[in-house]
């Protein structure tokens, strides 16, 4: 053997079996909460039973909601002995799901609210449901008028309704997709950086050109992908070709495309990425048959398509036929 060779250690076949892979979905809420002040209730009763006074619109999960005080009721049976109170969702989406809290608070300052909490029954009932925009939950006779209008809940002719809406979400939680073999002895990372070996990635900062590794900023992930992370994180993937972080935040952002759409980083992904959007588009293509069976909801690829509608304080129910 001469000096210039070396000889090459065979490898068994039980080295070569791979470590097991392991993955956590992590199913949870995103809560968000609105106070509605209505203020001239004197006035507002006597407006006619189904009819309805309606909150601003608000954004929890990447949905939005709306509350609506029925002051009259919404059953003509009730004979505007009760009011009602809902929460309706308030955009364009398909089966919703989310627990809910209505609060009516006492004036008094005694602390003694009136509370319906569904988050407390999460394990008898499960989430909700809505199915498309105007569906809606709440309490039917939500309080009798003549013991409203006597109560600590009134005051100046003001009622204060407090509303949690806690949408469920899913997130992935992996193990790192990418791992760094940090030699044995201590690395010279001013001379590594110098000499720029095995440099693939070119950052410009302040003019001054960086030599990077790409491999490291695969590994920068946690391992956590979020609905409110997964557009930024999409489109850096993409531009820097780490691909199987992209791969894992395309497969995400589809499984929760309705929430990820209403997400901060969104808009960006929609203006300036155009071809990851059409990836997406493929991706989810094949459920959006499912998804417009009923005929009533807009389908996913139409709202990607055009971006997020601006929604008017009213938003009428509508009668699901589906």
């Amino acid at each position: 053997m001469t000096s210039d060779e070396r000889e090459v250690p065979m490898t068994s076949e039980k080295e070569l079996v791979a470590s097991p892979m392991s993955s956590r979905s992590v199913t949870e809420t995103v809560n968000g909460s609105h106070k509605f002040v209505i203020q001239g209730y004197s006035l507002a009763k006597g407006m006619g039973v189904e009819k309805h006074i309606a909150s601003d619109t608000f954004t929890v999960g990447g949905y939005q909601w709306a509350i609506y005080f029925y002051p009259d009721g919404k059953n003509p049976e009730d004979n505007s002995t009760y009011v009602f109170v809902f929460i309706a969702l308030a955009s364009e989406g398909t089966d919703a799901r989310a627990l809910f809290e209505l609060t009516l608070v006492d004036r008094s300052g005694k602390g003694k609210h009136k509370v319906h909490n569904h988050f407390d029954r999460s394990l008898e009932s499960g989430p909700y449901t809505l199915k498309y925009r105007g569906c809606m939950w709440g309490y039917k006779r939500f309080f009798r008028q003549t013991a409203l209008e006597t109560s600590d809940y009134l005051k100046d002719d003001c009622l204060k309704i407090d509303c949690t809406v806690g949408v469920v979400v899913s997130v992935m939680d992996s193990p790192r997709l990418h791992s760094i073999q940090v030699p044995e002895s201590g690395m010279h990372f001013g001379t590594l950086l110098d000499k720029q070996e095995g440099s693939d990635v070119v950052f410009n900062v302040a003019g001054e050109k960086i030599h990077a590794h790409k491999l490291c900023f695969d590994g920068l992930d946690g391992g956590e992908i979020s609905v409110n992370s997964v557009a930024n994180t999409l489109a850096l993937a993409d531009q820097y070709h780490a691909m199987e972080l992209k791969a894992c935040c395309l497969k995400f952002a589809a499984e929760n495309i309705a929430a990820v759409m209403h997400s901060s980083g969104f808009e960006y992904l929609r203006d300036d990425c155009p071809s990851l959007q059409s990836k997406l588009l493929k991706i989810i293509a094949g459920c959006e048959e499912e998804c417009n069976s009923g005929g009533k909801s807009r389908s996913v690829c139409a709202q990607l398509s055009v971006g997020e509608d601006s929604n008017g304080r009213m938003v009428r129910p509508r009668t699901d036929t589906g």
